[in-house]
């Protein structure tokens, strides 16, 4: 590797905002920069974004990352995206443009869709071919919701005129001038149009949704060739090298390659993620089977726990509700008061996800007295992002050789120390947490730089990772735990109960 090529520019592009940083051979992050964007949410439960807003935001803190760092173009030797998954674009290929609003991963506008495919009994065919259960979170339906009510889009796709791409496609083609449409299989096992026994597209779910396969992008190794950037961007050509879904990013950026090791990222959702090794493991009820990388960038397997809404629930206290004037300010709240004093905050703000799967579930706070104050309110909005993670990591460790020794965190959220503490109580295990915050950037950074020579190998990337801190599980517990775990299904059933009820009202099955 020369001296002069070996720093990486590693892309996050989140469901509220775009980061670039640029990362050298030893994981220094020498400059760094960072966007919000407009959350758009049209009608109930829909929420949309701009994805020219995101191409803009992304092409402005490339620019500001690499001129913090000092680093002119010609030292890259790697640019590597990670996203937000399953949110869905379609562009013409010609302008480059965007024909609709993107519909975001939270969205829940095809929940009546999924229970008609219920209904049908498409749901088994759908879960053994992708490892998904059906639900709006994923990008299938979405999809097929923008060909439907948009006449003429489904032939102008199948004639190639219409592309279809999760945000690291519609990324790519931009960053390309429109040379390359291509995804990584983390984010093609999002979609619900793509095969994990074969590794690419099927042909039954592209019927069933009515995709056109003229639309959909090729798909490539996490760690590949997915093209070089168009010169005028940077003023050089950049090869794209690393490309995957935010998740599997961070379970790659912190070394869990191998299976039975796990991550959980507490951003705007939380997601857990258990590594299951290069053969797909039998389907867990209420678990999700997603692609995952191996070591160096190659297809691999894991399940996955999905939180709909984690720290968002905070965002939504502070921004929604007043209670807060900065997220950070949660932790000091939460220490404020010795317990919730009996509230439990269900944030089922769009549907509750592993192991539930209730599209329909809405946020329930239940336990309110008089003395109820906001820090409690703010305490049982993070005690529910620990006792969430309690629920999906039980349910995807049935199997008795993915006995999990540590959980490995990461995310906004993960820097708050009463959080963690508290989720190694709840849990019984340790959690650990590496002295680097941006690890799912880092986590592409390194699939990135892995393929162009910057690490020989992986162990010599997470060596560069640094230091972490580690929150044990405090002994005398277990009692405390069991009473907060059994307090806090008592409340998701109220959840569910209560859109079962409403269900029932409106005569749905």
């Amino acid at each position: 590797m020369s001296q002069q090529r070996n720093l990486v520019l590693a892309i996050d592009q989140g469901t509220t905002g775009s980061r670039a940083l640029v990362v050298d051979r030893d994981g220094r992050i020498l400059g760094t920069s960072y966007r919000e964007f407009r959350q758009s949410f049209p009608e109930p439960g829909w929420v949309e974004h701009d994805a020219e807003e995101i191409w803009a935001s992304v092409r402005d803190t490339t620019s500001e990352a690499l001129t913090a760092a000092g680093a002119p173009p010609e030292r890259l030797a790697a640019i590597g995206i990670t996203n937000q998954r399953e949110t869905t674009v379609v562009w013409d290929r010609a302008s480059g443009r965007p024909l609709a609003p993107a519909i975001v991963w939270q969205d829940r506008r095809t929940s009546e869709r999924c229970q008609e495919l219920t209904r049908l009994g498409h749901g088994p065919g759908i879960r053994s071919r992708t490892g998904l259960v059906l639900d709006p979170y994923f990008s299938g339906t979405k999809l097929e919701w923008l060909l439907n009510g948009n006449p003429g889009w489904r032939e102008r796709a199948a004639s190639g005129d219409l592309a279809f791409g999760t945000i690291d496609s519609w990324l790519i083609f931009r960053l390309t001038g429109s040379r390359v449409h291509a995804t990584d299989h983390t984010n093609a096992s999002r979609t619900m149009l793509y095969s994990l026994e074969t590794g690419d597209w099927d042909p039954w779910l592209c019927e069933l949704f009515g995709v056109p396969g003229a639309m959909l992008p090729d798909v490539r190794n996490s760690s590949g060739d997915f093209g070089v950037t168009d010169p005028e961007l940077f003023g050089a050509e950049v090869p794209i090298l690393g490309v995957a879904g935010d998740q599997q990013a961070a379970l790659f950026g912190q070394g869990c390659w191998e299976r039975g090791e796990a991550k959980n990222t507490y951003g705007t959702g939380s997601f857990l993620l258990l590594h299951t090794g290069k053969e797909r493991g039998p389907d867990v009820e209420g678990v999700l089977t997603t692609s995952a990388c191996d070591r160096r960038g190659g297809r691999a397997f894991a399940y996955e726990g999905a939180v709909l809404v984690a720290g968002a629930a905070i965002q939504w206290l502070r921004d929604g509700l007043g209670l807060l004037e900065d997220a950070a300010d949660s932790e000091s709240m939460a220490r404020s008061v010795e317990s919730a004093e009996g509230v439990v905050f269900v944030p089922a703000l769009t549907g509750l996800g592993t192991p539930w799967w209730e599209p329909d579930a809405r946020g329930t706070i239940v336990g309110l007295t008089r003395g109820t104050r906001k820090e409690h309110l703010v305490r049982a909005a993070l005690e529910a992002m620990a006792y969430s993670t309690v629920d999906a990591l039980q349910a995807m460790t049935t199997s008795p050789d993915l006995d999990l020794q540590s959980l490995k965190a990461d995310g906004g959220a993960a820097a708050n120390d009463w959080l963690m503490q508290f989720q190694a109580d709840v849990l019984g295990v340790s959690v650990r947490r590496p002295a680097a915050t941006e690890l799912t950037a880092l986590g592409v950074a390194g699939l990135a730089g892995l393929k162009a020579g910057v690490w020989a190998e992986p162990e010599e990337f997470l060596a560069a990772r640094g230091s972490e801190d580690q929150f044990g599980p405090d002994p005398q517990g277990s009692t405390m735990r069991q009473a907060g775990v059994r307090g806090w299904r008592r409340a998701v059933r109220t959840a569910i109960h209560w859109a079962e009820i409403e269900d029932a009202e409106q005569g749905k099955p």
